[in-house]
């Protein structure tokens, strides 16, 4: 049975007429391995999506197969899979079947499996909805209480089919199953797979070379057989007449959950959290209140982690008004540094798609901006990726020339990289 700690990190005390209320709430499972799931009788779905359109190459197939080979010896006995190529079209690989469909984790289906992604082509377009599409199907065919999970990988821009009908077939997929995708080489489009992953509740990253793919394919596998909590659900509840600004995943990943609230009821929203392993994750919640006077006290939030039916755990947000300055202007470190964080990613994200297009001004004012809050934060690793796309004058100032050679890969790299977060130290 999985155990969960929530806990809160703020400063509750707000100036005379202050209204709004900002804390970190850290989730912490224990007893949610996937060991511990399969010893309870709970299992999984997973579903492998490899892209074999022609672009992929001769090279590129056979790695994607490796890739795929390297996925399927990590998937555990019991677990039931699929295996789905993908061009402008999708289709079931194994098990081999004219339906979806699923096929139990054993030795012989694995090694079926196997033989099977040896068969995969190069050839046609790249319809990545479709691949979604396929993978629902499949997914629908086993029972909602099991965790559901996919990896996708692609190599190119999504050219054959129209954004609509990409954000139509992410938006069906949306809480059907998770997937944590993969771009391989430097012809796909991050923020096109960042959509894919971000509705899915998954990871994007990039692989360099076709070379590397098995190696992350057998890592994210790992990671997807270690979750044996199939999904759990942060409930937020505020006070009648306050108003929730803001629910988002700030560590591992940067994630806004706050569009996808159901309501719980009147006073309290859900927000997915998909599934869980032994792990923590912190998440920023801003509430918004109306004004007391100064010495009155009232809870601002409460922040549960709800499975299924069952809360887990719960943690208070709280509010007190003061009006000493030396209590109100502390600003919590925790909440301060996701802050600077968040930042961050859309400094980098919006840099680049401003070089992209040709805005040069933008582009080094935003990139500027980035080098700034990641000297700011001691974070030397952004500092080390930005200076690949920028020249550094002065990093205290963010004062920065773009650089006239860049390798893509360094900017794709840069990009991905914008939403990992660092963990807070206390």
């Amino acid at each position: 049975m999985a155990d969960f700690v929530a806990e809160a990190f703020q400063n509750e005390f707000l100036s005379d007429g202050g209204t709004d209320v900002h804390a970190i709430v850290r989730i912490t499972a224990s007893n949610a391995s996937g060991a511990t799931a399969a010893a309870s009788g709970a299992g999984g779905v997973e579903v492998i999506i490899v892209d074999t359109s022609g672009s992929m190459g001769e090279r590129g197939i056979q790695q994607g197969a490796l890739a795929a080979t390297a996925a399927l010896q990590e998937i555990t006995d019991g677990t039931l899979f699929a295996v789905i190529a993908g061009n402008h079209l999708a289709w079931q690989v194994y098990p081999p079947s004219p339906v979806p469909g699923l096929a139990v984790m054993n030795s012989a289906n694995r090694a079926a499996a196997m033989g099977a992604v040896r068969g995969f082509r190069a050839d046609g377009g790249t319809a990545m909805g479709q691949w979604l599409l396929a993978a629902r199907q499949v997914f629908e065919t086993a029972p909602a209480s099991l965790r559901r999970h996919a990896i996708l990988l692609t190599d190119g821009a999504n050219e054959h089919e129209t954004p609509d009908q990409l954000s139509w077939a992410i938006n069906s997929c949306a809480g059907v199953f998770q997937a944590d995708c993969r771009g391989v080489g430097d012809r796909w489009q991050v923020e096109e797979v960042r959509r894919i992953a971000s509705a899915l509740l998954g990871t994007v990253d990039l692989i360099p070379r076709p070379e590397e793919m098995a190696s992350e394919f057998q890592s994210m596998m790992r990671t997807s057989m270690s979750r044996g909590v199939a999904n759990a659900e942060l409930r937020v509840w505020a006070p009648q007449g306050a108003q929730v600004l803001f629910v988002k995943q700030v560590s591992p990943n940067l994630e806004d959950l706050t569009t996808r609230r159901r309501e719980v009821n009147p006073l309290t929203g859900g927000y997915p959290t998909g599934a869980w392993s032994d792990e923590d994750r912190d998440y920023h919640v801003a509430v918004r209140l109306p004004a007391k006077s100064v010495g009155q006290e009232q809870l601002a939030a409460r922040v549960q982690l709800a499975v299924g039916e069952e809360v887990k755990a719960q943690a208070l947000v709280k509010a007190k008004w003061s009006n000493d300055d030396a209590l109100t202007a502390r600003i919590n470190p925790q909440v301060a540094q996701y802050t600077g964080q968040a930042e961050l990613a859309a400094a980098i994200q919006d840099g680049l798609a401003a070089k992209a297009a040709g805005r040069e001004d933008e582009a080094t004012s935003k990139l500027g901006r980035a080098v700034q809050l990641a000297n700011e934060a001691g974070n030397a690793e952004m500092t080390s990726r930005l200076k690949k796309v920028v020249e550094i004058d002065n990093a205290e100032t963010g004062t920065v020339r773009l650089k006239k050679q860049v390798e893509k890969l360094d900017e794709m790299a840069l990009d991905t990289a914008s939403t990992k977060t660092t963990r807070v130290r206390k």
